[in-house]
């Protein structure tokens, strides 16, 4: 399968272009910094520079995908509509190209469904990246994609384990964290088995 992904260069656009080249799929991986990414010379990927608010450079790198996934996100904490605006021309792109698959990854919060202080402290530290997310997320329930979106815990930097939970209409209870590499083994898996489709899932272990 052919798979475009913006935000390569982040903690779980890394993993997902390692685990999806691993599994002999074709990555074109959309950067904005090339020295940040490291998987420059692995077969089955291939490193596209760019800038996701530039609709001309997505279009381009959409063409000939199978399937897309967006790990892209937010500079800092502040008011911002960047995350809406990339997926807009991410999905505009889709819709040109006849992509139908899109896997996004967002943030445990978008819905203000993580409980208690916790839930509070999101709320109030993440509002405007969160905020954002969802009108991205609402972007895509309004288009004719078929979309997965992730709505992990707290990311992490530790292994894969491809064991953790996953809740449709909150987040796992208890749940507190979990690595990027099982959030990149998530949207792959529902790539690759055709499952989450239109579906936004909490994560955490």
């Amino acid at each position: 399968m052919k798979i475009t992904v913006f935000g390569a260069s982040g903690g779980t656009g890394k993993e997902f272009v390692r685990q999806a080249a691993e599994q002999g799929h074709e990555i074109k991986a959309f950067v904005r910094t090339p020295s940040k990414f490291p998987f420059q010379q692995t077969p089955n990927v291939t490193m596209i520079v760019g800038d996701a608010l530039q609709f001309s450079a997505v279009m381009e790198a959409v063409s000939g995908s199978d399937a897309v996934v967006s790990c892209l996100g937010a500079d800092g904490l502040g008011k911002t509509t960047v995350l809406s605006e990339m997926t807009g021309h991410i999905i505009r792109a889709m819709q040109q190209n006849g992509v139908k698959r899109l896997g996004y990854v967002a943030s445990a919060g978008i819905h203000r469904e993580i409980p208690g202080l916790r839930g509070k402290m999101a709320a109030m530290v993440l509002r405007n990246v969160l905020d954002d997310h969802l009108r991205a997320a609402e972007l895509m329930k309004e288009s004719d994609l078929e979309w997965t979106i992730a709505r992990p815990m707290r990311l992490m930097d530790e292994p894969l384990t491809g064991t953790y939970r996953t809740s449709m209409d909150s987040v796992p209870k208890d749940g507190q964290k979990i690595s990027r590499a099982d959030v990149a083994h998530f949207i792959l898996s529902s790539i690759d088995n055709g499952t989450h489709i239109r579906e936004s899932a909490g994560l955490a272990y």
